[in-house]
C-alpha cells in the first residue's frame, strides 16, 4: 500500500469517526444539538380533529361533497408535509383527520378545514347597511364587532325584508357562541357542543340575523391597517363590514361577488416577495373569463372614481376618490387594492395576473395562503366538532414486539455475515453499524416522521446496504481465487463492484424519488426512507468499508485467503444449473402460481381491510384506565385481532379511559357480541357505533399508480442508456411478475389487504429492481469477454458467478422480516408476510424470469442466433468444468474462468482438465 493511499484511508476513517461523534451528540439527551425522532400516528399517536359539514341553506349535503372535501384536505395536508395522516368520513356529515408530527396542531387544523372561498368584490358598490355612508361618494364604515354590525338598526331593517341568510348566537359578553348556520334551529345544538368543549359561555344568549342576500366580512386591522378602510376612526384590532351577496340567476344577473376563485388558475398561484416593497405577496393568474371580469370591474371602479372627483386630479383628490377592489378569502379581507383612475382610466388589463399584498404578514403566511388557494375551495363549510389526542394505532404492545423483532433480525443478519464471510463479515457488520448511525442522524436532521411504511423502506435499505458489501466481497473473493494478492483483490473488487452498486442504487433511487415527488403522504414515508437509506448505503459501502479494508490489507495476517473465506470453488456444483436451458420449467412454475392467484382473485377477490373498504367505529369509555393491549385481547377473542385500537384523550402510563375501535363492518349479531364482551371483561359503557369510510382513498391510489408508472418509464430510459433497451423489458416484466404473485397469493390465502400491504408491495418493487440489475450488470460485463459464446452460455455463467450473492442477499433481507413475522404480533404479521412473499418472489424472478427473458430477446439478434446454432452440449460441459475448477487454476486474470466458445476446442479442454488433475494429485 502506498503512503498516499494509506493517508487517504486514515483520513476517511477520521471523517467517519467525527460524523459518528456528531450522531452521538444528536442522540444524547442534554446536548446542545439533541433531537428526538418524530413518530407517526401508527407508532406514537397524534391529534384527532373531527370536522362537521354545514351545507348552505337549501343545499342537501351529498357524498360527493364529502369526497371532494376529503381530496382537498388530503392535498393540503400533503403540501404541509405532515407524514401519513389518517383522513376518512365518519357518519353522514363528518370528516375525521388524525395528524402526527405537527408542531402547531391548532394552526394546522384550522388551515386544513379552511373553506377557501375566494371572492372578489367591487368594495364601495357592494357595501350595504351600516357599513356604507349615503350620498354620491359612498364611504366605508367599519364596525368594531359582529354584534355591533348585526344589532344596528340598519341591519335589522334589512333583515325584516326577507328570510335571513344566516344566524348567529351571542352570549352576554357579545361574543359569538355559534354560527354562522343556515337555520336558527341548529344554534342550540352548536351551543351544547361548545359547552362540551369546555369553552366559557355566559348567559343569557341572544340570536341575531344576517339579512337576506348579505354576508359580513372581517378585516384584521392589527395585521395590516391599510386593508381596513373606514370613515370613522378604528379603535379595535379587527373590524367588520356588511356586503351584498347574491347568487347568479337565469335572467342574466351575474350576482355578487363579481368574481370568485373559479376564475383563478390554481397552477399559477404562488407565494413571492414584492421587489418594490420587499414584502410577502401571493401572485395570482386568472383564466380567460377571469381576465375579462377583472378588466370590467376595475374599469367600472375607475369611471366611478373619476365621476366622484368631478375632474379634480391632484394626488390628494385621487386618494380621496379612488375606489377599491376587495379580495376576500373565507369572509376575511386579504387585500383592498386601490384603482387609480388617472393611471388606469379604462381599468386594469390582468394579463400578468394580480397579487394579494399581505402587508405585515410573513413569507410563511403567504405560503399558507397560496396553499389554500392552490388546493381550491371546499364545497361546504366545516366547523370543528371535536379535537383530542389519540394513541398509536399499533399500540405499545405491538411497538415492543416490533423492537424485539428488529433486534433479533439484526443479530441474526450479523451472525450470518460473520459465518459466510468471516473477517470480511466482521467488516460488513461494522459497516452496517455505521450505516445505521448515519441513517439515524439523517432521520433526525431531516425531521423524518417514522411510520410503518417508512419502516418497510428501512428494512429494504438494510438489505440494500448489506447487499452492497456482499457484491464487493464476492468480487474480492473472485479476484483472490483468480490468483491476485489480497491487497490487489480488494482494489479490483471495489473497482469492478462500484459500477454494479451504482447502477442498482441509481435505479432504486429513481423509483424512490418519483414516489416521493408524485405520491401522497401514505407513500411518501416509504419513498423518503428508501431514498435516504439508498444514498447512505452507497456512501458506507464504497467509502467506510473500503477504508477499513484498505488499512487492514497492510497487515500480513490479513493476507491469507482462508481468513476471508476465499478458498475452494466459487460456485457449488449443485448450483451449476443450466438455467437458460430449463427456462420453460421456470416459466411454467410462474404461470401456474399466477393462474392460481388469478383464479382465487376471480372467485374470492381480495380481502380488503378497513383502509380500503371502510367499516364500523366503536367509541366507548371505561371506569378505570386500560391499555390498548387490554382492548386488543377482547377483540382478539372475538376474531378481530387486526382491529385498529386507539386510546383517546389524556393517558396515565399509556392507559386510557376512552377508546375508539375501527374494524370491518359489523352486523347486528357481531356488534352485540363485541359489545357484551367489552362490557363483561372491562366494564365499559355501551359502545356507540358509526360507519367510517376508507382512509386509503382514490386520490392516494391514483397518485401511487401514476408515480409507479412514471418511475418505470425513467427506469426504462436509464437501463436503455446504461445497458441496452432490450435489458429494460425483462426488468419491468420481473417487477410486474412479483406484484402479480404477491396479489395472487393474498387472494389465494385470503389474507387481509391493508395500507401496510401497499407499502410492502412497494418494497417488493424496489427489491426486485435492485436484484435484477445486479445480475444484468454481470451479463453486460461478460458479453465483451465471452465474444463468441452463445447468449445462453453468457447468461448461465453470469448467474453462476452471482447466484451466491443473490441467495445470500435474499436470505439476509428475509432474516429481519422473518423475525418481524414471528415476533411482531398480530398487527405486524400481515405486513411482514407481504414482505416475505415479495422478497422471495423478487429473488426468484431475477434469476428464473428476468435472465431467461433477456436471453430469449437477445437470441433473436442475428449475431446471437448464429452462435446459438453453432454450439451444443460440449460447450456447456466445458463451461461447467471451468467454473467448477476455477479455484484450482494457476494465477491468471479472472476472465480465464469464463467461456469463449469459438476458442474452445473440446479435445484441448479435456487435455487441460487432465493436466489440472495431475497437478492436484502431485500436490
Amino acid at each position: 500500500m502506498t503512503g498516499s493511499s494509506r493517508r487517504a484511508h486514515v483520513a476517511l476513517i477520521c471523517v467517519v469517526v467525527a460524523v459518528l461523534g456528531g450522531v452521538a451528540a444528536l442522540a444524547v439527551s442534554g446536548s446542545p444539538v439533541h433531537r428526538k425522532a418524530t413518530l407517526g400516528l401508527d407508532l406514537q399517536g397524534g391529534l384527532e380533529v373531527i370536522l362537521k359539514a354545514n351545507p348552505p341553506k337549501g343545499h342537501k349535503l351529498t357524498t360527493d361533497d364529502l369526497n371532494r372535501s376529503i381530496d382537498i384536505m388530503r392535498n393540503r395536508i400533503d403540501k404541509l408535509g405532515v407524514a401519513e395522516p389518517e383522513i376518512r368520513k365518519q357518519g353522514s356529515d363528518q370528516i375525521v383527520i388524525q395528524l402526527a408530527g405537527v408542531h402547531d396542531p391548532a394552526s394546522a387544523a384550522k388551515l386544513i378545514g379552511k373553506t377557501a372561498v375566494l371572492e372578489f368584490y367591487d368594495f364601495e358598490a357592494d357595501l350595504t347597511g351600516p357599513s356604507v355612508t349615503s350620498g354620491l361618494q359612498k364611504l366605508p364604515v367599519a364596525s368594531s364587532s359582529p354584534y355591533q354590525l348585526l344589532n344596528s338598526p340598519e341591519t335589522h331593517a334589512l333583515a325584516d325584508k326577507g328570510t335571513p341568510s344566516q344566524w348567529y348566537l351571542f352570549d352576554a359578553n357579545k361574543h359569538v357562541v355559534a354560527g354562522p348556520v343556515p337555520s336558527k334551529d341548529l344554534l342550540p345544538t352548536l351551543a351544547q357542543m361548545e359547552k362540551r368543549q369546555k369553552r366559557q359561555i355566559t348567559g343569557p344568549l341572544e340570536t341575531l340575523r344576517v339579512p337576506k342576500d348579505t354576508i359580513f366580512v372581517s378585516c384584521d386591522y392589527q395585521a395590516d391597517p391599510a386593508n381596513c378602510i373606514s370613515a370613522q376612526q378604528i379603535t379595535t384590532n379587527k373590524v367588520f363590514y356588511l356586503l351584498k351577496h347574491r347568487l347568479p340567476d337565469a335572467n342574466g344577473d351575474n350576482g355578487i361577488p363579481e368574481m370568485t376563485g373559479n376564475e383563478l388558475k390554481l397552477s399559477g398561484t404562488r407565494a413571492d416577495i414584492d421587489p418594490t416593497k420587499n414584502t410577502p405577496v401571493v401572485l395570482m393568474q386568472f383564466t380567460g373569463k377571469g381576465k375579462k371580469l377583472f378588466h370590467e370591474i376595475t374599469r367600472r371602479e375607475a369611471q366611478r372614481g373619476s365621476l366622484v372627483c368631478q375632474g379634480a386630479n391632484s394626488q390628494q383628490d385621487v386618494q380621496r376618490c379612488s375606489q377599491h377592489f376587495a379580495i376576500v378569502l373565507d369572509r376575511e379581507i386579504q387585500s383592498i387594492p386601490t384603482i387609480d383612475f388617472r393611471q388606469y382610466p379604462d381599468g386594469i388589463l390582468s394579463d400578468n395576473g394580480a397579487q394579494i399584498d399581505l402587508g405585515g404578514g410573513s413569507l410563511s403566511d403567504a405560503k399558507k395562503l397560496a396553499l389554500v388557494l392552490q388546493t381550491g375551495a371546499l364545497p361546504v363549510t366545516f366547523t370543528t366538532a371535536e379535537r383530542t389526542d389519540v394513541s398509536a394505532t399499533l399500540g405499545k404492545d405491538s411497538l415492543n414486539q416490533a423492537k424485539k423483532a428488529a433486534l433479533v433480525g439484526l443479530l441474526v443478519v450479523a451472525l450470518f455475515l460473520l459465518i459466510l464471510y468471516r473477517f470480511l463479515g466482521l467488516v460488513a457488520v461494522v459497516g452496517l453499524g455505521i450505516y445505521a448511525a448515519f441513517l439515524y442522524a439523517a432521520i433526525l436532521l431531516f425531521d423524518v416522521t417514522l411510520t410503518l411504511p417508512g419502516f418497510a423502506g428501512l428494512i429494504l435499505t438494510i438489505g440494500v446496504a448489506a447487499d452492497a458489501n456482499v457484491v464487493v466481497f464476492e468480487r474480492i473473493k473472485e479476484e483472490v481465487r483468480a490468483g491476485k494478492s489480497v491487497r490487489a483483490a480488494i482494489s479490483a473488487g471495489y473497482t469492478k463492484g462500484f459500477r454494479t452498486i451504482l447502477d442498482a442504487n441509481v435505479v432504486t433511487a429513481i423509483t424512490a424519488l418519483v414516489l416521493f415527488a408524485v405520491a401522497t403522504a401514505q407513500v411518501k414515508g416509504f419513498a423518503l426512507m428508501l431514498l435516504i437509506g439508498t444514498v447512505i448505503s452507497l456512501i458506507t459501502a464504497v467509502a467506510a468499508t473500503r477504508a477499513m479494508l484498505g488499512l487492514l490489507a497492510g497487515f500480513r495476517w490479513f493476507r491469507n485467503p482462508r481468513f476471508m473465506g476465499a478458498q475452494g470453488q466459487q460456485t457449488a456444483k449443485w448450483l451449476q444449473i443450466d438455467f437458460m436451458g430449463k427456462r420453460k420449467v421456470w416459466f411454467g412454475i410462474s404461470v401456474a402460481v399466477v393462474m392460481l392467484g388469478a383464479l382465487a382473485l376471480g372467485l374470492r377477490g381480495l380481502n380488503l381491510g378497513i383502509d380500503f373498504k371502510g367499516g364500523t367505529q366503536l367509541t366507548f369509555k371505561a371506569p378505570i384506565a386500560h391499555t390498548t393491549g387490554d382492548i386488543r385481547h377482547v377483540m382478539d377473542s372475538q376474531g378481530y385481532g387486526d382491529a385498529v385500537i386507539q386510546g383517546r384523550g389524556s393517558s396515565t402510563n399509556s392507559a386510557y379511559k376512552s377508546f375508539q375501535i375501527r374494524t370491518k363492518a359489523l352486523d347486528g349479531a357481531k356488534l352485540t357480541s363485541i359489545t357484551r364482551a367489552l362490557e363483561d371483561k372491562l366494564q365499559t359503557t355501551t359502545p356507540g357505533a358509526t360507519t367510517v369510510s376508507s382512509s386509503f382513498g382514490r386520490q392516494i391510489a391514483k397518485s401511487a399508480i401514476v408515480a409507479i408508472l412514471f418511475s418505470l418509464l425513467l427506469v426504462v430510459l436509464y437501463i436503455a442508456i446504461r445497458f441496452d433497451l432490450k435489458f429494460a423489458g425483462p426488468v419491468i416484466a420481473a417487477m410486474l411478475h412479483d406484484v402479480i404473485i404477491c396479489i395472487g397469493i393474498y387472494a389465494l390465502l385470503g389474507r387481509e389487504v391493508t395500507s401496510s400491504t401497499v407499502a410492502a408491495i412497494l418494497t417488493v418493487l424496489g427489491y426486485s429492481i435492485y436484484d435484477t440489475i445486479i445480475i444484468f450488470d454481470r451479463i453486460r460485463e461478460n458479453i465483451p469477454i465471452m465474444r463468441r459464446a452463445s447468449f445462453a452460455t453468457i447468461a448461465n455463467v453470469s448467474l453462476w458467478e452471482t447466484i451466491r450473492r443473490s441467495l445470500a442477499t435474499s436470505f439476509i433481507t428475509l432474516l429481519p422480516v422473518g423475525a418481524l413475522f414471528l415476533f411482531g404480533g398480530d398487527t405486524l404479521k400481515d405486513f411482514a408476510f407481504a414482505l416475505m412473499v415479495g422478497i422471495a418472489s423478487g429473488a426468484y424472478s431475477s434469476i428464473f424470469i428476468a435472465a431467461p427473458l433477456l436471453t430469449m430477446w437477445k437470441e433473436r439478434e442475428p449475431e446471437y442466433a448464429r452462435r446459438k446454432d453453432a454450439v451444443g452440449h460440449a460447450e456447456l460441459e466445458v463451461a461447467f468444468e471451468q467454473a467448477e475448477e476455477a479455484a484450482a487454476d494457476e494465477p491468471a486474470p479472472a476472465s480465464v474462468a469464463r467461456v469463449d466458445s469459438a476458442d474452445v476446442d473440446v479435445r484441448r479442454a479435456q487435455q487441460k482438465r487432465e493436466r489440472r488433475r495431475q497437478r492436484r494429485r502431485a500436490s
